[in-house]
């Protein structure tokens, strides 16, 4: 049977145009005014939505998505709520894909099992894992994959040839190929980097290869939407959160409003030939 991931690359591969993915956190800055923002990312021109579980240490993410990790988490979110985020988003979209980012350990503190069929119940399509490397595929990749949860592994410029096919295993929904080295948000692509690195990618897989980490405007995500199947956009839509936040880390009544502009702005930025 095929997913909604799936579906919506071969769908973009017909409009002959890269897609557009979105990271937010979830609950960020609060549960409302995350679910409006979540509600309205389609219509706005996002192709996949990734949701950030929330969590303390969240090592590979830059300042702006740790902030808004903590953000979340003070405002009570949990991998629980988070899921409740997913399924209300789900109940008026049944097109969208959606995709969990995350963390190992909060998934193992809430179970396995109980992760996986809450998160199915709950309308997620893909996971993708930041802190699980192919050899401990047993851990969770392999009952996801076997649950129909497609499994989205990362991919970077230090990836050899060697390697890939370890990395490449059991994946399935996308590849996530992290444009830059170090953490999100501090640093921008390179296209003619992006470019080989891309093309090496696709000699050993034919799934979509989805480009993200350091595409912060409507120019950088066209340049690498020209080489990708997708741009994935993260701290730059976190930053404008941050930055419609009043003192007390409140939304300020035009957040989710610039917000919107600025993903409608990355969509047709990507559109143009």
């Amino acid at each position: 049977m095929t997913g909604r991931i799936e579906k919506r690359f071969q769908a973009l591969k017909r409009d002959g145009r890269p897609g557009l993915v979105t990271f937010v956190t979830a609950g960020d800055p609060d549960v409302e005014t995350s679910l409006n923002i979540i509600q309205s990312l389609p219509a706005a021109g996002s192709d996949i939505i990734e949701i950030g579980m929330p969590f303390s240490d969240p090592m590979a993410d830059g300042p702006a998505i740790q902030a808004s990790s903590q953000r979340a988490l003070a405002s009570g979110m949990t991998l629980e709520a988070t899921l409740g985020l997913v399924q209300s988003f789900r109940a008026g979209d049944s097109q969208t894909p959606v995709v969990l980012m995350g963390y190992y350990n909060p998934i193992y503190s809430f179970g396995v099992e109980r992760f996986l069929e809450e998160t199915k119940k709950a309308g997620v399509d893909g996971i993708i894992i930041v802190d699980l490397p192919p050899e401990e595929d047993r851990e969770l990749c392999i009952p996801a994959r076997n649950s129909g949860l497609d499994w989205i592994r990362l991919a970077t410029p230090t990836t050899n040839d060697e390697r890939l096919p370890a990395v490449l295993s059991n994946a399935s929904g996308f590849i996530y190929y992290v444009a830059i080295m170090g953490i999100t948000g501090t640093k921008s692509a390179n296209q003619e980097e992006v470019r080989a690195g891309v093309a090496r990618l696709r000699n050993h897989t034919d799934l979509p290869i989805s480009v993200g980490f350091g595409i912060k405007d409507p120019e950088s995500a066209r340049a690498i939407g020209d080489v990708a199947d997708a741009v994935v956009v993260g701290s730059a839509i976190v930053d404008i959160i941050s930055a419609n936040l009043n003192i007390e880390s409140k939304p300020m009544p035009k957040l989710v409003e610039c917000v919107l502009e600025f993903v409608e702005k990355l969509s047709c930025g990507i559109r143009q030939k």
